[in-house]
């Protein structure tokens, strides 16, 4: 049994998480502004401001805070927000681990697959490759480096790299189920890395259980999908008519702006590493959609 305090414990993710953790013993925490229930501690990233109760004996800490990619218009302001989002809460989590002399079993973080940046080609990015050259990319650069900085610490760093991920309680598929997203976006023919929220879940859990499980990973599947493939297999399942007729880019980017790159730019990522340690349960996207909505 392990003292986990986790960062976006109200997000899609961390919802599910804090439940997967509890039913697994281990004793889960969470950082928020407002802290309403036992189990709250309040942190407030303008006043740079973390109660320490919340480092007493503490062994894990899952950081999955940030502001929604998607959310909003990607204005100077929100990309911003965007970084300091993520990159800030964690220079104050470690900032607190140094100056407590916390001795952390582990810090495990959150990334994007949007790492590799908004381009759509045949090749299948490892973990070894670099970084791209956009805002996307950037904000994944950022968000690493301030994980990583708790290897300074000799704290073990885990950080996944994780797809478009898939949920019945929102996401992206709530936004994909709308007669605009369900038809192919742009071009068609870029890739969506995905993984199925649970089995993202049982990552984090094992990322907490087994100390083996370090370092940096893709958190997608090998079921490559182009948007024009996941958008007719999500209206079969749906047993929903998809659009024959494409959206084109310059439609999304009036509606959406510059994020619209996120929707119409993809690559493939390779699942290779992290199956050498973890099995999917949804490793096929029509599976993995029919458990969903069936």
């Amino acid at each position: 049994m392990a003292k986990i305090l986790l960062t976006g414990g109200t997000g899609l993710v961390g919802t599910l998480l804090e439940k997967k953790l509890k039913e697994k013993n281990h004793d889960v925490y969470i950082l928020t502004r407002s802290p309403k229930k036992e189990n709250h501690f309040k942190w407030d990233l303008d006043t740079n401001y973390i109660d320490e109760k919340a480092f007493d004996k503490l062994d894990y800490i899952i950081h999955l805070a940030g502001a929604g990619i998607a959310d909003k218009r990607w204005t100077n302001q929100r990309k911003k927000e965007l970084i300091d989002s993520r990159v800030s809460s964690a220079n104050l989590l470690y900032n607190y681990i140094q100056k407590l002399n916390i001795p952390l079993q582990g810090f495990i973080s959150s990334s994007g697959i949007n790492f590799y940046g908004a381009v759509t080609t045949d090749k299948i990015y490892t973990e070894n490759d670099a970084p791209g050259n956009d805002f996307i990319s950037k904000i994944c650069i950022e968000w690493e480096k301030s994980a990583n900085q708790f290897s300074s610490l000799n704290i073990p760093v885990t950080i996944l790299r994780t797809g478009v991920v898939l949920s019945k309680n929102g996401g992206a598929l709530q936004k994909m189920n709308t007669p605009l997203f369900l038809s192919s976006l742009g071009s068609g023919k870029q890739f969506i890395p995905w993984i199925h929220i649970e089995d993202l879940c049982e990552m984090y859990c094992k990322a907490v259980e087994d100390s083996k499980f370090t370092g940096i990973y893709n958190a997608a599947t090998n079921d490559h999908q182009t948007n024009k493939s996941f958008t007719q297999t999500l209206g079969k399942v749906l047993k929903k008519p998809v659009t024959p007729f494409n959206v084109p880019a310059f439609v999304l980017k009036i509606i959406v702006g510059e994020l619209a790159i996120i929707v119409l730019q993809g690559s493939k990522a390779s699942a290779d590493k992290i199956e050498q340690q973890f099995t999917f349960k949804y490793n096929k996207l029509e599976e993995a959609l029919k458990e969903i909505y069936n």
